[in-house]
């Protein structure tokens, strides 16, 4: 029996499920909404209400992809003994398959609680971009062509955690969809993409055996790497092209106060390679959640 999976005998029930939500990658769903209200705030149209239910929603989504990418990679073949992440519940028989699509269903569907009340506020609009949002959750590993499976996963997430998150967030509470939101999008997109590309520069050999061919497997370790460093390096010029273009005063450069943990997430990058990016992966999920903090403080004042 692999360590993994002998350890993962000492694991309730409940700490299967909560291994099974990724509560490491919930600052990526946390933060452009965060972000987004920042944004509402100051343009004056701040809600709690609909705050409430944009971050509801985020996290709901989050833990719907997480759960339909655990079983779907352990069903495709790619979480095996050789995995170089943290366990996941279904390759260690913490939780049947049947049980893990069931949750994923039964998240899914609440999420489209707190989303019906944003379609009301923002219109149909809203409404077509969270069924493209929940059809992403699920077919980013599952269904008959993953779009992860084909390199297209960066495009997607900077997407959905960028212009969608934070400009939609401003959106339902100022009705506007203006520059400052837009801008403030590029950078939360950017962080949490990055976020994906460690994940997949730690597994490009297990994919590329698995026949996962993620844009890391294409283009090879050296070019994701600079593909991190690339993603890193617009997130935190969008505050300063912010204030070069009076779209926003200097406060926002308030978010560069978290640049020495980039700084050390790029050297570490650099430097490390396979499990040894783990640290890297919670690293940089962090460093996006400090970031948003920091770059909605600025934004607010």
């Amino acid at each position: 029996m692999s360590t993994a999976l002998g350890s993962s005998a000492n694991i309730s029930p409940f700490s299967a499920w909560l291994l099974a939500t990724r509560p490491k990658t919930l600052p990526a769903a946390i933060s452009p909404v965060l972000v987004g209200c920042a944004v509402a705030w100051a343009e004056g149209g701040f809600d709690l209400v609909p705050a409430l239910a944009a971050l509801t929603v985020a996290l709901l989504l989050q833990i719907g992809a997480n759960l339909a990418n655990d079983v779907a990679d352990f069903q495709r073949g790619v979480d095996t003994q050789e995995r170089l992440g943290p366990l996941r519940v279904t390759q260690g028989g913490l939780i049947p398959p049947r049980q893990i699509v069931m949750a994923t269903v039964a998240v899914l569907m609440a999420a489209a609680v707190p989303g019906l009340y944003l379609v009301w506020r923002g219109g149909p609009g809203l409404a077509v971009l969270g069924l493209i949002a929940i059809t992403a959750a699920v077919t980013y590993t599952a269904g008959p062509k993953p779009f992860g499976y084909l390199g297209l996963g960066e495009l997607f997430v900077f997407f959905f955690f960028g212009p969608v998150a934070v400009a939609g967030t401003a959106f339902v509470m100022t009705y506007h969809l203006t520059r400052l939101a837009l801008l403030a999008s590029i950078s939360m997109g950017c962080l949490v993409t990055a976020i994906l590309v460690v994940n997949n520069l730690r597994d490009i050999d297990t994919d590329r055996v698995a026949g996962k061919r993620t844009l890391a497997v294409r283009i090879g370790r050296v070019a994701t790497r600079w593909e991190y460093s690339g993603l890193i390096t617009i997130a935190y010029a969008m505050p300063l092209v912010m204030w070069a273009t009076r779209t926003s005063q200097p406060a926002p450069l308030l978010a560069w106060t978290t640049a020495p943990l980039a700084i050390f997430l790029l050297r570490r990058v650099w430097h490390v390679g396979g499990r040894a990016l783990n640290p890297v992966l919670g690293g940089t999920a962090r460093l996006c959640l400090w970031f948003a903090i920091t770059f909605g403080i600025g934004i607010i004042l």
